[in-house]
């Protein structure tokens, strides 16, 4: 067996730990890429709303049937903006809420509008049958919610009072318990 020159061992030698820390690197970029990215999110998470106090944006877009809904027309009412997509982790985690919250209060002047932010009318439709979604959805093919709000992250969503002013923004999921606590004092009034 001929005797390889010492430089060449050396660079052998070099190169096992090299690829033993690159192979290291590879799986923990693979399983931080699952925890970051892949998880579905807890319905029990939700972030705590922010108290605001401006005029709300008099949105008009068309529900699944094409009929044009304008905002303004539901002033009487406690209104909830939720702006979503149906490619969006989070927004399919807190749909199942939404619906039972906007069930549980619809009797009581309260009202939920989703609204969708661009996808194709075939995919929400598709996406309101699946989740069994009786609440209005609307959809912003030129996403003219997000712009109004002036928001672009998917879930926001905004709580408008009697008189026209939203009083609460959130931007994340929303659980049942913070819809409770913020949401329904403002119902009951």
């Amino acid at each position: 067996m001929e005797k390889q020159p010492k430089d060449i061992r050396q660079h052998r030698s070099q190169i096992i730990p090299l690829t033993i820390i690159g192979i290291g690197l590879i799986i923990l970029g693979l399983v931080a890429t699952r925890v970051i990215f892949i998880r579905e999110p807890s319905t029990n998470s939700s972030v705590v709303p922010a108290v605001v106090n401006f005029r709300a944006p008099d949105l008009r877009l068309n529900n699944l049937s094409g009929e044009e809904i304008r905002l303004s027309d539901y002033r009487q009412q406690i209104v909830m903006i939720n702006n979503w997509a149906t490619w969006c982790p989070p927004c399919k985690a807190e749909m199942p809420v939404l619906q039972d919250y906007y069930h549980d209060h619809q009797d009581q002047g309260f009202m939920l509008f989703g609204i969708e932010a661009g996808d194709p009318q075939a995919d929400v439709a598709s996406f309101v049958k699946e989740y069994r979604l009786t609440f209005p959805i609307l959809l912003d093919p030129r996403n003219q919610s997000l712009t109004a709000f002036n928001n672009d992250s998917l879930p926001s969503s905004y709580v408008i009072d009697h008189d026209g002013y939203v009083r609460l923004a959130w931007t994340g999921p929303i659980n049942r318990d913070m819809l409770e606590k913020y949401v329904t004092p403002l119902v009951e009034q």
